[in-house]
């Protein structure tokens, strides 16, 4: 073989390896990166082709894959919109995305999670169309429907909880959105619709009951700093607590004053810790949450899950308590202003731990996933998160929480024949936006014993007459209502 023809014969090998190499680059190493990039066509035409399962509620679809003539094959379809967005999210090839339960099930409802393994390997073995799972929800349309209705034009959000399992069984964010407009096929029109979502100055794209900016709990936050002063300073609800008409925490000249600069009890000066929190007095909650201390108040905290993020599986963000700066940024604290920022779901798991024995539950939204056949694969359980308080400490908070509804300013949360009880709250913005609305309330109907916490924003159509008494006590007793009736 003469020179000219090795040397070309050495470039065509080269060029062949070359090939080899960037085909095999490409095909395997590279496959999960162009798998997953936006722009992949039959990444897309694959994932959106896919019969999705559905995500259901008491045995009826909220969300389905109907078949539809174009390129895709299937449409999400979504039932009763305005009561579950914020819990199904969306699904658009707008965007090739996702939000909710689409994304947090997305494996199961896609069909990839390696629980379908079985189902899978059936698809193959007889050529059938690959379907998604279903996943089944613990959410009691009962009650996702009264909370829904309550709410109604109002900003602000309801969970439910079932305080011995932890199984939420109601969760509404308003207002909310649908996502139909978003999952449509016209990717004109699905643009368009998110854009208009995503600029409303309303946000219906936020869950409030799991996250957004959360907000500030006012005075039910009394429920944690009643707890550590029980837990800490050897108090019960009949001990007798400081509580002045007004207090000048150490170090600054700023009055803190009760609700109303109002007296406490008989304005002695003196209250039993029962009187103050069915009163939702300042100063003594004020008083004793610098007589903790900022360690063991922030700790008491992080017990109910304080400065932890969560997964139900739909993201819960972590409730705000900081480390206090001085003694008056406690003092503030301490009544539920200042740093402290929570989500609904958060002061829920501190109502429910309360009508726990003082354990709390991790929260949990989806009871079962299934096969497209909608047989069972997996089953939730019920799992403990920590232990707040002794089961002594839970006892005299239960015993408070009940007198705050039947002598305080819980009493609009009153059920007929029922034990109930609960905190009221209202968290002071500033002196030109209206205050929040708070209720954190159990009740045991049943067999169930229920938590409710309630939050509606800027005292909702009250405006500046509106309190968390007044407001949300009396919107958390119509949700259970739909339990008695």
């Amino acid at each position: 073989m003469n020179r000219p023809i090795r040397q070309l014969v050495a470039v065509l090998a080269v060029m062949f390896l070359g090939l080899a190499g960037s085909t095999t680059a490409i095909q395997f190493f590279q496959a999960a990166s162009l798998n997953a990039n936006a722009w992949n066509v039959r990444t897309l035409y694959r994932e959106y082709g896919t019969q999705r399962g559905p995500i259901i509620v008491a045995g009826d679809s909220i969300v389905s894959s109907q078949p539809i003539d174009d390129a895709y094959n299937y449409l999400r379809v979504y039932e009763r919109p305005e009561i579950y967005s914020n819990l199904t999210g969306y699904y658009s090839i707008a965007h090739n995305s996702m939000t909710g339960l689409e994304r947090a099930m997305n494996p199961v409802l896609g069909g990839s999670d390696s629980s379908l393994a079985g189902q899978r390997i059936e698809e193959l073995i007889t050529g059938s169309q690959p379907q998604g799972g279903g996943v089944e929800l613990t959410i009691d349309p009962q009650l996702q429907e009264a909370a829904a209705a309550a709410l109604g034009n109002q900003r602000g959000a309801v969970v439910v909880l079932n305080s011995r399992t932890g199984d939420i069984l109601a969760q509404v964010s308003t207002p909310g959105f649908d996502p139909n407009g978003v999952a449509t096929h016209d990717t004109a029109a699905a643009r368009e619709n998110y854009q208009a979502l995503e600029t409303d100055p309303a946000k219906p794209l936020i869950d409030r009951a799991t996250g957004g900016d959360q907000y500030a709990p006012g005075s039910s936050f009394k429920l944690l700093t009643a707890t550590a002063m029980i837990e800490n300073l050897g108090l019960n609800p009949d001990s007798p607590v400081e509580a002045p008409r007004t207090f000048v925490p150490p170090g600054t000249t700023h009055d803190m004053w009760n609700p109303g600069q109002a007296a406490c009890g008989d304005g002695s000066g003196k209250v039993t810790l029962t009187e103050a929190f069915a009163q939702s007095c300042n100063t003594p909650f004020a008083i004793g949450g610098i007589a903790v201390g900022p360690e063991k108040m922030v700790a008491q905290a992080e017990k109910f899950g304080f400065n932890s993020e969560l997964a139900t599986p739909l993201p819960v963000s972590a409730s705000r308590f900081p480390a206090p700066a001085d003694a008056a940024a406690l003092a503030m604290d301490s009544i539920g202003q200042r740093d402290i920022r929570v989500t609904p779901m958060q002061m829920a798991m501190v109502g429910a731990a309360i009508a726990n024995d003082g354990v709390v539950m991790k929260p949990n939204l989806v009871r079962r996933t299934l096969t497209a056949d909608l047989e069972p694969v997996s089953e939730s359980e019920p799992e403990v998160l920590s232990r707040a308080m002794s089961q002594q400490t839970a006892s005299y908070m239960h015993q408070m929480m009940v007198n705050e509804v039947k002598n305080g300013t819980g009493y609009l949360f009153t059920l007929p024949g029922i034990e109930t009880s609960g905190k009221t709250g209202t968290a002071e913005i500033t002196n030109d936006i209206p205050p929040h609305a708070w209720f954190v309330g159990n009740a045991t109907i049943g067999d169930t014993a229920y938590t409710v916490a309630v939050v509606v924003e800027n005292s909702g159509n009250a405006v500046w007459d509106g309190d968390g008494g007044s407001v949300a006590a009396p919107l958390a007793r119509t949700v259970l209502e739909a339990k008695v009736n």
